[in-house]
């Protein structure tokens, strides 16, 4: 299928265009500012479905609104009509074709525009009116507060909150791109005239800077956000998108020793925590046992045995471990238990525990195994 994007190079067409690549749609037709009206021409005549993503929101004049958002439109829909192209249509609106400002005002003409066509030409035509949109490559300091908020916080650069308790309706660039390819397959969600992206987040400015200023902070107290929350498992991605290049990398403290070292890696309030263990060969690290904390241990480099006790019993466990066949072995309460290298090299292990470490509870009994 050739399929027309105008506005490719935009934030929701270049995410639109690569996710049509990755599901093997090729024949892609990509208009944007920079391309001719010799090109718009020949798309119009060859494709076979259109997204139309162009429009104007942030002009220099407000007359531009009226030329990017009606003016384009009709062009294209003048090139379809010449060539009697009747392949469907799918138009970028926004909410804001509900307001009596130049910039609804613009975006109601050229619904109004695209409704008439479909009806005088027997065309399909899909129109959605996007809330506020996030999501990675979004651009910053322009329309969107989400994308400045991000950029800004990760880049720690200043931010500005005028009112916390203003509700943001938001959808994630992710699910507006799989809602226009559903569409694209004939499957699109629609409510009386118009078409729509599920879900819709409803999220207090405040709530959104609490939670970006967290995934900041993350990386000094190892937490993990909540990503069973849809909308913060999203944010979060967002967020990474924004980190500057030279800042994806950081640095975690090693607890070290002439054993090895013991590093905490990830710290979550309701699924435990992560650590990696790497011991020297020959070394023994535990003979302890805990009344409720449980653990998982994966060695996944070197060999060696983990042995486990029921403290009121003599019999001894033994797994012998190593980083060529990977296996876990759970750690119960009640059992005393212990790890030794025996390679010649380090053994590392990943070790998940259900609960963070509590100095003031640690939970932890010394007894030899």
């Amino acid at each position: 299928m050739k399929i027309l994007v105008t506005g490719a190079k935009g934030f929701i067409g270049k995410n639109l265009i690569f996710e049509l690549k990755n599901q093997k749609y090729d024949d892609i037709y990509e208009y944007d500012i920079d391309s001719s009206l010799d090109d718009l021409d020949k798309y119009s005549r060859d494709c076979e479905f259109v997204f139309h993503l162009a429009g104007v929101n942030r002009p220099k004049e407000q007359k531009e609104f009226l030329e990017g958002n009606f003016g384009f439109t009709s062009v294209l829909l003048d090139n379809l009509k010449k060539y009697k192209n009747k392949s469907a249509i799918i138009l970028s609106s926004s909410v804001q074709a509900e307001l009596y400002n130049p910039y609804g005002i613009s975006k109601k003409a050229g619904e109004d525009l695209l409704f008439n066509y479909g009806k005088e030409h027997n065309v399909k035509v899909l129109i959605y009116r996007f809330p506020n949109v996030f999501g990675k490559w979004c651009r910053p300091n322009y329309n969107s507060a989400v994308a400045t908020f991000s950029h800004n916080i990760a880049n720690n650069l200043p931010i500005m909150v005028n009112d916390p308790n203003l509700v943001m309706n938001l959808i994630y660039i992710d699910d507006l791109v799989q809602e226009l390819i559903n569409a694209l397959k004939g499957n699109e969600n629609r409510k009386d005239m118009y078409c729509y992206v599920d879900p819709v987040h409803s999220v207090t400015l405040g709530k959104i800077v609490d939670l970006l200023n967290s995934f900041k902070v993350s990386r000094d107290n190892f937490s993990i956000p909540n990503t069973g929350d849809q909308f913060t498992k999203k944010l979060y991605a967002n967020y990474l998108s924004y980190l500057p290049k030279d800042k994806l990398c950081y640095d975690l403290k090693m607890n070290i020793d002439n054993r090895g070292s013991f590093t905490e890696f990830i710290k979550t309030p309701d699924r435990g925590q992560v650590s990696i263990n790497i011991s020297k060969p020959g070394i023994v690290k535990g003979n302890h046992w805990h009344h409720s904390k449980n653990e998982k241990f994966l060695v996944v480099s070197g060999k060696g045995v983990i042995r486990l006790r029921k403290i009121d019993e003599s019999e001894i466990v033994e797994y012998y471990v190593s980083g060529d066949n990977l296996q876990v072995v759970d750690i119960p309460p009640g059992y005393t238990h212990n790890i030794e290298n025996l390679g010649s090299i380090d053994m590392v292990t990943v070790m998940w525990a259900n609960e963070k470490f509590n100095p003031e509870k640690p939970d932890t009994i010394f007894m030899e195994v």
